[in-house]
Protein backbone atom coordinates (compact mmCIF):
# COMPACT_ATOMS: atom_id res chain seq x y z
CA UNK A 1 0.00 0.00 0.00
CA UNK A 2 0.92 3.63 -0.35
CA UNK A 3 0.74 6.59 1.56
CA UNK A 4 -2.13 7.96 -0.69
CA UNK A 5 -4.17 4.97 -0.31
CA UNK A 6 -3.60 4.69 3.61
CA UNK A 7 -4.79 8.17 4.32
CA UNK A 8 -8.04 8.19 2.10
CA UNK A 9 -8.73 4.74 3.98
CA UNK A 10 -8.11 6.44 7.41
CA UNK A 11 -10.18 9.17 6.00
CA UNK A 12 -13.20 8.01 5.22
CA UNK A 13 -12.98 5.65 8.74
CA UNK A 14 -12.51 8.85 10.91
CA UNK A 15 -15.82 10.67 8.34
CA UNK A 16 -17.99 7.35 8.50
CA UNK A 17 -17.44 7.62 12.87
CA UNK A 18 -18.79 11.27 13.12
CA UNK A 19 -16.33 12.33 15.10
CA UNK A 20 -15.77 16.00 16.45
CA UNK A 21 -13.01 18.00 15.49
CA UNK A 22 -11.44 21.57 16.66
CA UNK A 23 -8.21 20.49 18.38
CA UNK A 24 -6.12 21.33 15.81
CA UNK A 25 -7.66 19.92 12.55
CA UNK A 26 -11.23 20.65 11.51
CA UNK A 27 -11.86 17.68 8.98
CA UNK A 28 -11.63 14.06 8.72
CA UNK A 29 -8.85 14.61 5.79
CA UNK A 30 -6.57 16.80 8.26
CA UNK A 31 -7.15 14.04 11.28
CA UNK A 32 -5.79 11.45 9.35
CA UNK A 33 -2.93 13.30 7.74
CA UNK A 34 -2.05 13.87 11.10
CA UNK A 35 -2.61 10.71 12.57
CA UNK A 36 -1.02 8.87 10.15
CA UNK A 37 2.01 11.00 9.39
CA UNK A 38 2.83 11.29 13.07
CA UNK A 39 2.81 7.34 14.00
CA UNK A 40 4.67 6.97 10.80
CA UNK A 41 7.05 9.15 12.61
CA UNK A 42 7.36 11.62 9.48
CA UNK A 43 6.69 15.81 10.61
CA UNK A 44 3.80 16.60 10.58
CA UNK A 45 4.44 19.73 8.08
CA UNK A 46 5.50 17.11 5.38
CA UNK A 47 4.19 17.84 1.84
CA UNK A 48 1.50 14.50 1.73
CA UNK A 49 1.28 15.19 -2.03
CA UNK A 50 5.11 14.80 -2.26
CA UNK A 51 4.59 11.41 0.39
CA UNK A 52 1.74 10.32 -2.06
CA UNK A 53 3.66 7.40 -3.37
CA UNK A 54 5.64 6.82 -0.60
CA UNK A 55 5.37 2.69 0.41
CA UNK A 56 3.83 1.57 3.64
CA UNK A 57 4.74 -1.58 5.15
CA UNK A 58 2.34 -4.10 6.63
CA UNK A 59 3.45 -3.04 10.20
CA UNK A 60 3.49 0.46 9.70
CA UNK A 61 0.06 0.34 8.30
CA UNK A 62 -1.15 -1.82 11.31
CA UNK A 63 0.05 1.02 13.63
CA UNK A 64 -1.64 3.75 11.71
CA UNK A 65 -5.42 1.68 11.49
CA UNK A 66 -5.02 1.08 15.21
CA UNK A 67 -4.17 4.62 15.92
CA UNK A 68 -7.11 5.58 13.95
CA UNK A 69 -9.51 2.97 15.77
CA UNK A 70 -8.35 4.78 18.95
CA UNK A 71 -9.00 7.48 18.02
CA UNK A 72 -12.91 6.92 16.67
CA UNK A 73 -13.46 4.55 20.23
CA UNK A 74 -12.12 6.92 22.95
CA UNK A 75 -13.13 10.22 21.01
CA UNK A 76 -10.02 11.96 22.96
CA UNK A 77 -8.69 14.56 20.80
CA UNK A 78 -5.29 13.52 18.55
CA UNK A 79 -3.33 15.70 20.39
CA UNK A 80 -3.98 13.80 23.38
CA UNK A 81 -3.41 10.72 21.75
CA UNK A 82 -0.11 11.68 19.90
CA UNK A 83 0.78 13.74 22.90
CA UNK A 84 1.84 16.92 21.33
CA UNK A 85 -0.08 19.98 19.32
CA UNK A 86 1.27 22.40 17.48
CA UNK A 87 0.24 26.64 17.62
CA UNK A 88 1.57 29.31 14.76
CA UNK A 89 4.40 26.26 13.73
CA UNK A 90 5.53 25.74 17.36
CA UNK A 91 4.63 22.25 18.90
CA UNK A 92 3.91 21.98 22.76
CA UNK A 93 3.62 18.80 24.54
CA UNK A 94 -0.10 17.85 25.13
CA UNK A 95 -2.17 15.56 27.85
CA UNK A 96 -5.36 15.34 29.28
CA UNK A 97 -3.92 17.63 32.28
CA UNK A 98 -4.34 20.96 29.99
CA UNK A 99 -7.08 22.28 27.55
CA UNK A 100 -4.89 22.09 23.81
CA UNK A 101 -3.89 24.80 22.83
CA UNK A 102 -5.75 26.51 20.21
CA UNK A 103 -5.79 30.06 20.98
CA UNK A 104 -6.35 32.48 18.16
CA UNK A 105 -4.61 35.10 20.27
CA UNK A 106 -1.60 32.84 19.20
CA UNK A 107 -2.08 34.79 15.70
CA UNK A 108 -2.33 37.83 17.30
CA UNK A 109 1.19 37.42 18.92
CA UNK A 110 2.57 35.69 15.58
CA UNK A 111 1.59 38.61 13.45
CA UNK A 112 2.11 41.66 15.94
CA UNK A 113 -1.52 43.01 15.94
CA UNK A 114 -1.36 43.97 19.92
CA UNK A 115 2.07 45.59 19.09
CA UNK A 116 0.50 48.89 18.24
CA UNK A 117 -0.79 49.16 22.16
CA UNK A 118 3.28 48.02 23.18
CA UNK A 119 6.29 49.67 22.96
CA UNK A 120 9.82 50.30 23.75
CA UNK A 121 9.25 50.17 27.70
CA UNK A 122 7.09 46.58 27.53
CA UNK A 123 8.47 44.58 30.13
CA UNK A 124 5.95 42.27 32.10
CA UNK A 125 3.59 40.13 30.53
CA UNK A 126 0.99 37.69 32.10
CA UNK A 127 -0.88 34.83 30.61
CA UNK A 128 -3.72 34.02 32.90
CA UNK A 129 -5.39 30.63 32.22
CA UNK A 130 -2.20 29.48 30.94
CA UNK A 131 -3.16 26.02 30.73
CA UNK A 132 0.16 24.25 28.79
CA UNK A 133 2.18 27.55 28.24
CA UNK A 134 1.58 27.91 24.91
CA UNK A 135 0.70 31.34 24.61
CA UNK A 136 3.24 31.98 27.38
CA UNK A 137 6.25 30.60 25.30
CA UNK A 138 4.93 32.29 21.92
CA UNK A 139 4.27 35.62 23.88
CA UNK A 140 8.09 35.20 25.07
CA UNK A 141 9.43 34.30 21.30
CA UNK A 142 7.82 37.46 19.99
CA UNK A 143 9.04 39.67 22.34
CA UNK A 144 12.26 38.84 23.24
CA UNK A 145 12.73 41.17 25.39
CA UNK A 146 9.97 41.03 27.75
CA UNK A 147 9.54 39.00 31.46
CA UNK A 148 6.59 36.75 30.89
CA UNK A 149 4.61 34.84 33.91
CA UNK A 150 2.03 32.06 33.43
CA UNK A 151 -0.70 31.38 35.53
CA UNK A 152 -3.14 28.98 36.23
CA UNK A 153 -5.26 27.68 38.85
CA UNK A 154 -4.77 24.17 38.09
CA UNK A 155 -1.52 22.43 39.63
CA UNK A 156 -1.82 19.78 36.84
CA UNK A 157 -1.96 22.66 33.94
CA UNK A 158 1.12 24.02 35.00
CA UNK A 159 3.10 21.07 35.37
CA UNK A 160 2.10 20.48 31.11
CA UNK A 161 3.06 23.85 30.96
CA UNK A 162 6.64 23.64 32.84
CA UNK A 163 7.31 20.61 30.29
CA UNK A 164 6.49 23.53 27.42
CA UNK A 165 8.68 26.13 28.69
CA UNK A 166 11.58 24.17 29.52
CA UNK A 167 11.26 22.39 26.15
CA UNK A 168 11.70 25.33 24.18
CA UNK A 169 14.40 26.70 26.56
CA UNK A 170 12.60 29.19 28.39
CA UNK A 171 13.29 28.55 31.77
CA UNK A 172 14.85 32.28 32.56
CA UNK A 173 11.79 34.26 30.87
CA UNK A 174 8.54 32.51 31.76
CA UNK A 175 8.07 32.39 35.33
CA UNK A 176 5.22 29.74 36.38
CA UNK A 177 2.63 30.70 39.21
CA UNK A 178 -0.50 29.04 40.61
CA UNK A 179 -3.42 31.64 40.79
CA UNK A 180 -7.24 31.56 41.00
CA UNK A 181 -7.45 34.33 38.54
CA UNK A 182 -5.28 37.33 39.67
CA UNK A 183 -5.78 36.82 43.02
CA UNK A 184 -1.93 35.79 43.02
CA UNK A 185 -0.55 37.89 40.18
CA UNK A 186 -0.80 41.97 41.10
CA UNK A 187 2.22 43.10 38.43
CA UNK A 188 1.79 45.26 37.71
CA UNK A 189 1.50 43.97 34.15
CA UNK A 190 2.18 46.23 31.05
CA UNK A 191 -0.42 43.12 29.20
CA UNK A 192 -2.46 40.52 30.23
CA UNK A 193 -3.08 37.67 27.74
CA UNK A 194 -6.37 35.45 28.90
CA UNK A 195 -8.16 32.82 27.20
CA UNK A 196 -10.21 31.90 29.85
CA UNK A 197 -13.39 29.41 30.59
CA UNK A 198 -16.01 30.71 29.10
CA UNK A 199 -18.07 28.54 27.43
CA UNK A 200 -22.08 28.93 28.66
CA UNK A 201 -24.29 26.14 30.53
CA UNK A 202 -25.89 25.17 27.66
CA UNK A 203 -23.07 24.74 25.48
CA UNK A 204 -21.15 22.92 28.11
CA UNK A 205 -24.55 20.49 28.05
CA UNK A 206 -23.92 19.85 24.50
CA UNK A 207 -20.35 19.60 24.45
CA UNK A 208 -19.20 16.24 22.09
CA UNK A 209 -16.93 14.18 23.73
CA UNK A 210 -13.21 15.35 22.50
CA UNK A 211 -14.10 18.27 24.60
CA UNK A 212 -15.69 16.50 27.50
CA UNK A 213 -11.84 14.85 27.72
CA UNK A 214 -10.34 18.34 28.57
CA UNK A 215 -10.44 19.87 31.81
CA UNK A 216 -13.69 20.78 32.57
CA UNK A 217 -12.25 23.73 34.56
CA UNK A 218 -10.47 25.26 31.89
CA UNK A 219 -14.13 25.19 29.87
CA UNK A 220 -16.98 26.28 31.59
CA UNK A 221 -17.35 29.62 32.54
CA UNK A 222 -20.21 29.45 34.96
CA UNK A 223 -18.04 29.32 37.96
CA UNK A 224 -20.47 30.94 40.44
CA UNK A 225 -23.61 29.70 39.93
CA UNK A 226 -24.22 31.76 36.27
CA UNK A 227 -24.93 30.58 33.21
CA UNK A 228 -24.17 32.76 30.31
CA UNK A 229 -20.89 31.63 30.68
CA UNK A 230 -18.57 34.83 31.96
CA UNK A 231 -18.35 34.64 35.79
CA UNK A 232 -14.71 34.43 35.53
CA UNK A 233 -14.58 37.23 33.41
CA UNK A 234 -16.63 39.47 35.09
CA UNK A 235 -13.81 38.34 38.30
CA UNK A 236 -11.00 39.36 35.59
CA UNK A 237 -12.76 42.95 34.22
CA UNK A 238 -12.94 43.82 37.96
CA UNK A 239 -9.52 43.29 38.61
CA UNK A 240 -7.40 43.77 35.83
CA UNK A 241 -7.30 47.65 36.33
CA UNK A 242 -5.62 47.41 39.80
CA UNK A 243 -3.15 44.86 38.16
CA UNK A 244 -2.53 46.71 34.94
CA UNK A 245 0.30 49.53 34.43
CA UNK A 246 -1.33 52.92 33.23
CA UNK A 247 -0.61 51.97 29.65
CA UNK A 248 -1.35 48.41 30.24
CA UNK A 249 -4.27 46.68 28.08
CA UNK A 250 -5.95 42.94 28.17
CA UNK A 251 -6.44 41.50 25.96
CA UNK A 252 -9.21 38.19 25.96
CA UNK A 253 -10.14 35.58 23.82
CA UNK A 254 -14.33 34.76 24.39
CA UNK A 255 -14.62 32.43 21.40
CA UNK A 256 -18.22 32.45 20.31
CA UNK A 257 -19.40 34.30 23.05
CA UNK A 258 -19.48 37.53 21.94
CA UNK A 259 -23.34 37.99 22.12
CA UNK A 260 -23.09 36.87 25.93
CA UNK A 261 -19.87 39.45 26.61
CA UNK A 262 -22.00 42.38 24.98
CA UNK A 263 -24.86 41.32 27.22
CA UNK A 264 -23.11 41.37 30.20
CA UNK A 265 -20.60 44.16 29.52
CA UNK A 266 -22.38 46.54 27.23
CA UNK A 267 -20.60 49.62 29.02
CA UNK A 268 -17.02 49.01 28.00
CA UNK A 269 -15.40 50.35 24.91
CA UNK A 270 -13.79 47.12 23.73
CA UNK A 271 -11.41 46.71 20.66
CA UNK A 272 -12.22 43.47 18.94
CA UNK A 273 -9.26 42.25 16.85
CA UNK A 274 -9.29 40.46 13.41
CA UNK A 275 -8.44 36.91 13.46
CA UNK A 276 -8.83 34.07 10.57
CA UNK A 277 -12.07 32.90 12.56
CA UNK A 278 -13.14 36.53 12.46
CA UNK A 279 -13.39 40.22 14.37
CA UNK A 280 -15.56 38.34 17.50
CA UNK A 281 -13.07 36.18 19.17
CA UNK A 282 -10.64 38.29 20.99
CA UNK A 283 -10.78 41.80 22.18
CA UNK A 284 -8.67 44.14 23.84
CA UNK A 285 -9.54 46.64 26.73
CA UNK A 286 -7.38 49.29 27.19
CA UNK A 287 -7.16 49.73 31.24
CA UNK A 288 -8.97 53.45 31.31
CA UNK A 289 -11.59 51.37 29.20
CA UNK A 290 -11.62 48.83 32.51
CA UNK A 291 -11.83 51.79 34.67
CA UNK A 292 -15.74 52.71 33.24
CA UNK A 293 -16.79 49.29 34.88
CA UNK A 294 -20.05 50.59 37.35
Amino acid sequence: MILKDLLAQASQRLDAAQLAYGHGTTNAQDEAAWLALWQLGLPLDSDVDALARRHVTIEEHAAVVALVQRRIDTREPAAYLTGEAWLQGVPFHADRRAIVPRSYIAELLAEGSIDPWLDETTRDVLDLCTGNGSLAVLAAMAYPDVRVTGADISPEALEVARLNVDRHGLQHRIALLESDGLSACPGPWDLILCNPPYVNAQSMANLPPEYRAEPGLALDGNTAGGTDGMDFVRTLLRDAPGCLKPEGVLVLEIGNEREHFEAAFAYLEAIWLETSAGDDQVLLLTRESLLTHP
